[in-house]
């Protein structure tokens, strides 16, 4: 097994039921954040921390992810003719050189674990990367994935980022208890599925960032469907845990929940005052609105 991590896999096959009727002919993942859709945000994340190989777990109606994804030879011709060299970076940086794209279908949305299971003969015996579009996280100092490279450099395990959630909120997540006796190292001793108001374990709630050996998949292969045939990734690692070790990642950053439209339009707000083109603008218009 190789120990560094190259591949990394996109679960993009989810309707996107929450953001109807915008969902309804275009991918949730397509959704900009200013001018970037947030599947590219996810993928500049992956491809800051050496990820080379982007996997996409995808459906029939996704195929604008895929065309955003590819060059568009007319598109570049025209921006090259009209002298419009700034643009022209832009789109052919959208996929920088040396990183490659490849597409697997998920027949049914079996949930999490099994959109992963769909990637297992793209990824072979390799460690890879698992990232949720939906979780837009602004990384402090670095991206998080990278935060979580460093971690897995050390251990060569599989490692989970995780942040604080309020209890209320814990009934949304999967939540994590950390190992007592080690808590330097932020081992994972259980990992927990939604569990019900004031069963939790902890209010460390998992985020959609993953770092997963290849074990993964046996115990994936092996875990029983739940609620509506789906196989829950989180299931699966409660099993990896009792094969070798899993740790947790604090990460350093704010996350952004873009699968509801409350997180959408908080990070569509940050997202916009720090841009370079209409941060101080937007600022401006934002401090008169608020007093209107």
């Amino acid at each position: 097994m190789n120990s560094v991590i190259k591949k990394a896999v996109f679960p993009v096959a989810g309707i996107g039921s929450r953001f109807l009727p915008a969902t309804k002919a275009s991918p949730k993942e397509m959704l900009p954040i200013v001018d970037k859709p947030l599947i590219q945000y996810a993928v500049e994340e992956a491809i800051s921390a050496g990820i080379r190989e982007l996997i996409f777990v995808t459906s029939s109606t996704k195929r604008s992810i895929e065309d955003h994804f590819e060059s568009n030879f007319d598109l570049e011709a025209k921006l090259e003719a009209e002298g419009k060299e700034d643009l022209l970076d832009i789109v052919r940086q959208i996929l920088p050189k040396g990183v490659s794209c490849a597409y697997v279908r998920q027949s049914d949305t079996l949930g999490l674990g099994h959109a992963v299971l769909c990637a297992k003969h793209l990824v072979h015996n390799q460690p890879f990367a698992v990232l949720l579009a939906d979780d837009l996280i602004d990384g402090e100092g670095q991206p998080c994935l990278k935060q979580m490279m460093s971690l897995y450099e050390k251990t060569h395990q599989s490692i989970i980022a995780i942040q604080e959630v309020s209890q209320d909120e814990t009934e949304q997540y999967g939540i994590v208890q950390l190992n007592r006796s080690d808590t330097s190292s932020n081992e994972i001793q259980h990992i927990v599925e939604k569990p019900k108001r004031g069963t939790a374990p902890s209010n460390l709630g998992v985020v959609g960032r993953y770092l997963l050996t290849p074990t993964i998949f046996s115990c994936l292969e092996n875990t029983t469907p739940g609620i509506a045939g789906e196989i829950q990734l989180t299931d699966a690692i409660e099993q990896l845990l009792k094969i070798e070790k899993v740790y947790g990642c604090i990460f350093k950053g704010k996350r952004y929940d873009c699968g509801s439209k409350l997180g959408y339009l908080q990070a569509t707000v940050a997202y916009g005052l720090k841009h370079p083109e209409v941060g101080n603008e937007f600022k401006e218009f934002l401090s008169t609105a608020t007093h209107a």
